[in-house]
Formats: C-alpha cells, sequence, structure tokens
C-alpha cells in the first residue's frame, strides 16, 4: 500500500502496449461496491475471498499489467498462482517512506482510516514486516522510491 503500484503500473503497460488492469476497481466494479464498503459491511475475509477470485479471473489475460492490493499476495496462495502465471514484482520501500506517503491519505484506506499518526507508522512496520516475507517470492524486487516505468519495462523485455 503506497508503494506506486498503480502509477507505475499504468505507466508500464503504456510503455509495453499492454492493457493495465487494477485489481481493486475491478472487485468495486464486479460487486457494485467500493473496497471500503466491502470491509465495512462483509470484513477483511469476505474481502480476501472476492479478492482470490477475482485475481484467479485475471490468469487469463494476456498482454496485461494487473496491480494487486497491498495484502493481495499475503493470502491464501495467490503469490504462488500469481508467479505461475505472470511476472511479479515488489516495489520495495521502507516504512518512513510509506508512511510520509500515506500518512495524508489513511482516511482513504480501510486498513488506514482513523489510525493517529503513531498507530499509522506502527501499522505500517508491522504489515511490512508481516507481509515482507511473501513480497520477496516475487520475481522481480525493484527500488520503489522513485522508480521509473522504464525501469522496469526493460525487466519485462529481458525476461
Amino acid at each position: 500500500m503506497g508503494s506506486g503500484k498503480t502509477t507505475a503500473g499504468k505507466h508500464l503497460a503504456k510503455l509495453l502496449h499492454y492493457d493495465f488492469v487494477d485489481l481493486d476497481k475491478v472487485i468495486e466494479s464486479k460487486e457494485n461496491k467500493s473496497i471500503k464498503q466491502i470491509f465495512t459491511d462483509d470484513g477483511e475475509n469476505f474481502f480476501r475471498l472476492l479478492e482470490k477470485k477475482h485475481l484467479e479471473k485475471t490468469f487469463t489475460y494476456t498482454s496485461t499489467v494487473i496491480s494487486c492490493g497491498g495484502g493481495t499476495s499475503c493470502f491464501f496462495d495467490n503469490m504462488k498462482l500469481m508467479n505461475e502465471n505472470g511476472i511479479t514484482v515488489y516495489l520495495q520501500m521502507n516504512v518512513k517512506e510509506l508512511y510520509s506517503r500515506l500518512k495524508n491519505i489513511k482516511q482513504e484506506r480501510p486498513l488506514l482510516a482513523g489510525k493517529s499518526d503513531e498507530e499509522l507508522l506502527q501499522f505500517i512496520e508491522e504489515k511490512l514486516t508481516e507481509r515482507e516475507v511473501y513480497y520477496k517470492k516475487a520475481q522481480q524486487i525493484i527500488r520503489g522510491l522513485n522508480v521509473k516505468a522504464d525501469e522496469i519495462a526493460r525487466l519485462f523485455k529481458s525476461v
């Protein structure tokens, strides 16, 4: 969350002449609810099941860059499936960098809404520690701060 997946993904898709799909937007469109509303109404577990269902549908796509939510790779066997069905990229950032990006938009994020700045910092530290084991299973790990889409495109062209 906050690493720039959507921004970099859109630029990458353009450079590669691919389609771009944001998995969260697909879920919102298909479920006729915002991610925040799904979390509020049905809880995170229900959301993660929806997320897996819609992720699996993307495996039939060709020439498409798919931006997944920050937790997608951490549930079920999603990371394994993503690695088997495409090229995965982890935009790696540290806690301070993520905090600086997320502190002013935390109300827009269901898992961050209502947290004080101190709670947000602690949350980012905990989640990054918990999730990085999954993120590091990505086929490509790229320093996310100020990443340029053409750097990622070069990786795709060499694979």
